[in-house]
């Protein structure tokens, strides 16, 4: 035995499709009130949490170049803008998208991480080496038997002059081995605690 449904008209289609959609929008006002809310705060709060971390940056590393500031701050405010998308989507009501994002955002930042981790030792060991009071533009050093003197000291490389040329080397290399040459060239100083 079959039921056949009766049929309606387009109209009474269209009638009922938009019930339905203000009966779903009506339903899911609260939440999007919520939501927007709470990016309006939310948004407040990492502006001021991003003036300390530059406020903090600029009392650390004074005089240093401008970009190791804005590299650190860049990757808190990353971090501090995806925390307020993932809770965004929380408070609308979309837990499994928010899970499903963060999970996928975890298993790309190991991604990134590892291919990038040589990168990454060189930029702490960069700032290592700027806060370093022994180990400064102009000082005569000697890196694992090559010696030369400090030219710069940037995010990632170091270049030094070796017989009149530039010889770049990686942060995280010198940062393990490196030594101050005196004027008299004796060994001044001793590789850094942080590179032990």
């Amino acid at each position: 035995m079959s039921t056949t449904l009766p049929l309606q008209s387009p109209g009474g289609l269209v009638t009922e499709a938009l019930n339905r959609f203000v009966a779903d929008v009506s339903d899911a006002l609260p939440d999007i009130i919520a939501g927007i809310v709470f990016l309006v705060i939310a948004g407040v709060g990492v502006k001021v949490i991003m003036a300390v971390v530059r406020a903090a940056l600029r009392r650390t590393v004074p005089g240093e170049s401008p970009v190791y500031r804005q590299f650190v701050a860049t990757i808190v405010a990353v971090f501090l803008w995806f925390g307020v998308g993932l809770s965004f989507l929380s408070v609308v009501g979309l837990d499994g998208i928010a899970t499903s994002l963060g999970t996928a955002a975890g298993f790309l930042a190991l991604g990134v991480s590892y291919a990038t981790s040589n990168m990454i030792a060189d930029a702490v060991a960069g700032v290592y080496l700027l806060r370093d009071e022994d180990f400064n533009p102009g000082d005569t050093v000697d890196i694992g038997g090559t010696t030369g003197v400090v030219q710069s000291i940037e995010l990632r490389k170091t270049r030094l002059t070796v017989d009149d040329d530039t010889v770049v080397r990686g942060n995280a290399e010198i940062e393990k081995k490196w030594t101050k040459i005196g004027d008299a060239g004796t060994a001044q100083g001793s590789p850094s605690p942080a590179g032990d």
